[in-house]
């Protein structure tokens, strides 16, 4: 199995037997592979690996061989075709006053494809576009409507950490991502701290919950009343990574203890 990516999309294929041997693939490589949208040029971002029975996934295709010089070229020279085809699409929009808005387009490698990706509130009513694209480019016309986070995806950029967006990167298939993973963190919960670029709550909040979730388990909430090895007190902060609670007494004076030192009124959490 392979891991590859194409247009920020994470994809798993089947390598390919050449007399009992896979293709030996590398990170970055490139590969032509037939998929569910046709025969493309495709990134490896993780080369061949063995998987255990209980973790394999359905492959999107099949890897067919290591792309040469000749391949790269024809791909690049697509997708600046593609580009051109993108700005048609986006005056033909205009001109068929269809409330969507575009993304990208690609062909595929074998160009008997040309897919366009859109954002829309609502289902678009597009087959009016699809006769006016197929006219003008003379092959079969696919279009997406993806949402906003799959944009973001498809468009990349820099995220809060500095970083490439994660989506951009690595990141498969989205994860569900709420707004109590960033109660469970002590983070800010204005939108602007906590959404990523497509507007939505940053995947990253994902990455740490079960920690933090698992550790609250053991901690005492803000307020609580707490017994502690010099008497009693009240929680009034907390530090979750390092498990250590602030807790005030009644003559005022405030100390930092571990939760194992901890017991809460009523019971140990």
């Amino acid at each position: 199995m392979i891991e590859l990516i194409t247009a920020t999309q994470l994809d798993y294929f089947d390598n390919i037997y050449i007399e009992g041997r896979g293709i030996d693939v590398q990170r970055n490589d490139y590969i032509i592979a037939e998929t569910k949208r046709g025969k493309e040029l495709l990134r490896v971002i993780k080369g061949n690996y063995t998987i255990s029975e209980d973790d394999i996934v359905e492959p999107d295709g099949h890897m067919i061989k290591s792309a040469d010089d000749e391949e790269l070229m024809k791909y690049h020279q697509n997708q600046q075709e593609a580009d051109h085809a993108l700005h048609f699409c986006e005056k033909a929009v205009r001109e068929e006053k269809l409330d969507m808005v575009m993304v990208n387009a690609q062909y595929t490698l074998d160009r008997k494809k040309l897919i366009f990706k859109f954002t829309a509130d609502e289902r678009v009513d597009f087959r009016s576009l699809v006769r006016v694209l197929a006219t003008e480019f003379k092959t079969r016309i696919e279009l997406r409507q993806v949402g906003v986070r799959d944009e973001a995806k498809y468009l990349g950029g820099i995220g809060p950490c500095g970083r490439a967006h994660c989506c951009s990167t690595f990141l498969g298939d989205f994860v569900p991502v709420s707004i109590q993973m960033a109660k469970n963190q002590d983070l800010s919960l204005s939108p602007t701290k906590i959404s990523g670029a497509c507007g939505r709550l940053m995947c990253c909040l994902n990455y740490e919950d079960d920690y933090y979730e698992e550790a609250r388990g053991r901690m005492p909430d803000v307020g609580d009343s707490i017994k502690t090895p010099n008497g009693r007190g009240t929680v009034i902060g907390m530090n979750i990574l390092d498990l250590v609670v602030k807790v005030k007494y009644k003559d005022d004076y405030i100390e930092d203890l571990h939760c194992d030192e901890l017991e809460v009124s009523g019971g140990v959490k």
